[in-house]
């Protein structure tokens, strides 16, 4: 395991007992919970994307906002909904926000999960082509923003324009140098992993896929994985590919943390449905003291297989609380897993 971050899906709620009662809460501490996890010593702060809900949704305002205030984290999203994004625009957003970073961004990316509302997609002005589906949709959008972040340029410029221009056609700026190879797919199943890796992108697994086995879901999602990296060896990249699982894991390490979370000893897998026709696995939680931990995490094959794990953490218990479940990870869990 080379690199641990945390991964939040923003949830604000205007319930006394939640710590994050607006937007603005979630998003200021965000920030704050950031800076505290790089002066921890974690690699990653992570962000979900969702729209029509009370949660995070237009990331890269936030994203260029921890930029500035950290200065070595790697800052990312775990996942950006493709289906309602403008590539050209995302260009533009996702260039300034890694240039204020100064290149730390790693942004996942996918055709995204159940929303909402119904085809929410539609209210942003999107539509499939014909015979295509939402999904289709979604990567299409992704292989534009892929062939974009090359940096070429495609525009024909004004010939009397309002600035002068460098010749040729003309590209989107700001062009952020590096960033092609700092994009993940968040894969829910083993074709779109493969498919993944043709494409040159790094692979985000998250905490379920689609129950292709019928296995345990850690032996599903490392099957993924070695699927994955047969897939981009074959396709002839030359970099090494990234490869990051999420999982709820937390160490019990007071009477907090245990009426927290005592009731996750002894976990399970669940199964469920994220539309009518895929059945999908869902993975189980983790909560133990650390030695006990250890010894269940080092049983997931996933974790075994993938280089960078982020920790989902319940955002709404606030900063202090998330900082310190980090650092409970960090300093009793992670070494014995291979971390630094």
């Amino acid at each position: 395991m080379k690199k641990i971050g945390f991964l939040s899906f923003g949830h604000w709620t205007p319930s006394p007992q939640s710590q994050t009662r607006s937007a603005a809460d979630t998003l200021l501490q965000s920030i704050e919970l950031a800076v505290a996890a790089e002066q921890l010593g974690a690699d990653g702060a992570y962000f979900r994307v969702h729209h029509f809900a009370r949660q995070l949704a237009s990331p890269f305002p936030l994203l260029a906002a921890v930029g500035a205030k950290t200065s070595r984290i790697e800052i990312g999203t775990a996942v950006i909904d493709m289906r309602y994004e403008n590539p050209l625009y995302m260009i533009e957003d996702a260039g300034s926000a890694d240039l204020i970073a100064g290149g730390r961004l790693q942004l996942g990316i996918s055709r995204g999960s159940p929303e909402q509302v119904i085809d929410g997609w539609r209210y942003f002005g999107y539509r499939p082509a014909d015979g295509q589906s939402d999904a289709d949709m979604g990567r299409r959008h992704a292989e534009v923003f892929l062939d974009l972040l090359r940096g070429q340029g495609f525009a024909e410029p004004n010939p009397q324009p309002m600035f002068p221009n460098p010749p040729g056609l003309l590209r989107l700026e700001p062009h952020a140098a590096g960033l092609r190879e700092r994009i993940w797919w968040g894969a829910g199943s083993n074709a779109t992993a493969v498919w993944a890796a043709k494409l040159g992108m790094n692979l985000q697994s998250s905490t379920l896929k689609n129950d292709e086995t019928g296995e345990a879901f850690h032996v599903q999602q490392a099957a993924q994985i070695r699927s994955y990296r047969a897939a981009w060896t074959e396709a002839g990249h030359t970099r090494e590919p990234r490869v990051s699982v999420s999982r709820s894991i937390f160490a019990l390490m007071n009477d907090r943390d245990r009426a927290y979370f005592g009731g996750e000893r002894g976990g399970e897998d669940q199964i469920g449905f994220i539309d009518p026709r895929t059945r999908a696995i869902f993975g189980r939680s983790y909560a133990a003291e650390p030695e006990a931990l250890i010894a269940q995490l080092r049983q997931d094959e996933a974790i075994a297989e993938a280089d960078t794990l982020l920790l989902t953490i319940p955002n709404q218990l606030g900063v202090d609380y998330c900082a310190h479940a980090i650092e409970a990870i960090l300093k009793h869990v992670a070494p014995a897993l291979g971390w630094r």
